[in-house]
């Protein structure tokens, strides 16, 4: 079951319009993906025809009927029918139908949270050259694959970066954090020049907690599934990344007591806090949650994550399409998929609904390429991992954030906290034992 993403939840909260802007940045290729894909046969260019049921969860999706009109136009003998679910239910009906036998043609996945999906008695292959995997982020794309076969198409993404006020930053005579050991005396600095905290931490204590902690465990060496697919938490880099998270409260740059996540913005804006660990979602929203045009040009910077022992590395999530097993019109299916794919489909949806490009290419359009502020965002989708393919994750990310939080707080030692996620991972193992 997916969790209300913190972009959804953010939009819900502040009643943004599906135009709100959202400006990307930068421009680039990224190292190349795995090159698996799938093993059907290949999709022709004739025209698609008959009913193509859609599924997505409310959000991106929204706008997809009005992104999609240069397809049906090209395409006049098919019709798309949309169904939009919630975002907490999605997964629950879409499985539920998929056992009845009753699921769409298409549906949305979560590359964060697709693992239970990546079978061929749910999903069809991804047809030969219908798309080519170099031409995405390579986390998202190899997010869709298992076993070497290719199950879903990206089309949206995200990860997390280092968003700060630039102009306490400026007052304080600091850069931006490169390292880990530079993080604490920027924070400092930060408060120094005004900000009551440095850092906005997330205190949610639940899933988001956990992809942190899974973050900060990669940028310190360490993985989180060994190459047998075992669990592999119990590490000295397990333990690090719970240090380097408990650093920001015991240092006094963060306050387990707040912000909550609805109030992080507000926080931001007023100095309360100096810095947030976020998406980039946030670049779009900070102007009304400082009730001025140009707030954010005039007091904002992005950055990069600071890089742990083994480097600056995020998580990839965001959206992706695939096409069920029992679709009873699978050539069009693929047909819209493959259009969902192409770059100027993606700049359109950007341009409707503030969706980051999946494919790298798009990012060169002139209404993307080129926003400072989002500039951090992009270097940091180039160097992104995706979670664990195992239909457990949920599960142990969120008791991660659990024990993230008992070490924040002087509860538990980072060692027994990465032993007891261990041992937690090993009890509910990974779906495919």
């Amino acid at each position: 079951m997916p969790h209300l993403s913190r972009r959804t939840a953010l939009r819900l909260a502040a009643g943004l319009t599906a135009g709100s802007a959202l400006p990307l940045a930068g421009c680039g290729r990224g190292a190349g993906p795995a090159a698996a894909t799938g093993s059907a046969a290949p999709v022709d260019s004739s025209p698609a025809t008959g009913t193509v049921a859609v599924w997505a969860a409310q959000g991106d999706a929204d706008v997809l009927d009005k992104v999609i009109a240069p397809f049906k136009k090209a395409n006049p003998d098919v019709r798309v029918k949309f169904t939009l679910i919630p975002n907490a239910e999605y997964y629950t009906k879409l499985q539920a139908a998929v056992a009845a036998g009753k699921g769409p043609d298409v549906a949305q996945f979560f590359p964060e949270s697709q693992a239970q999906f990546l079978d061929a008695k749910t999903l069809k292959p991804v047809p030969d050259g219908l798309v080519d995997p170099d031409a995405f982020f390579k986390s998202l794309w190899d997010a869709g694959v298992a076993d070497g076969v290719a199950y879903t198409v990206p089309w949206y993404a995200y990860t997390y970066a280092l968003v700060y006020r630039a102009d306490l930053a400026k007052k304080a005579g600091v850069s931006a954090p490169a390292t880990w050991d530079d993080m604490t005396p920027f924070l400092k600095a930060l408060q120094g020049a005004g900000a009551g905290h440095g850092l906005g931490a997330d205190i949610g204590w639940d899933v988001f907690n956990g992809q942190d902690v899974a973050m900060y465990a990669w940028q310190a060496g360490g993985s989180l599934l060994s190459s047998g697919g075992k669990w592999t938490l119990d590490t000295p880099a397990m333990a690090d990344a719970l240090k380097y998270n408990a650093s920001f409260f015991t240092s006094g740059t963060a306050d387990t007591g707040g912000p909550t996540f609805l109030d992080a913005q507000p926080y931001f804006v007023s100095g309360k806090t100096a810095t947030m660990i976020t998406g980039p979602w946030v670049i779009g929203q900070l102007d009304t949650a400082a009730k001025k045009t140009g707030w954010t040009a005039s007091h904002v910077a992005t950055a990069p994550l600071p890089a742990g022992s083994a480097g600056s590395v995020s998580f990839s999530a965001g959206g992706s399409w695939g096409v069920l097993a029992g679709s009873g019109n699978a050539d069009a299916a693929w047909k819209l998929v493959r259009h969902i794919a192409q770059p100027s489909t993606q700049i359109a949806q950007y341009k409707a609904y503030s969706s980051l490009p999946a494919v790298i290419s798009a990012w060169d359009d002139p209404a993307i390429k080129g926003q400072p502020l989002l500039d951090a965002f992009f270097t940091q989708l180039k160097d992104t991992r995706a979670f664990p393919k195992v239909t457990t994750w949920q599960q142990v990310a969120t008791r991660m954030g659990k024990e993230m939080e008992a070490v924040a707080k002087g509860k538990e030692t980072a060692a027994k906290a990465a032993a007891n996620i261990q041992a937690y991972a090993e009890s509910v193992g990974t779906g495919s034992e």
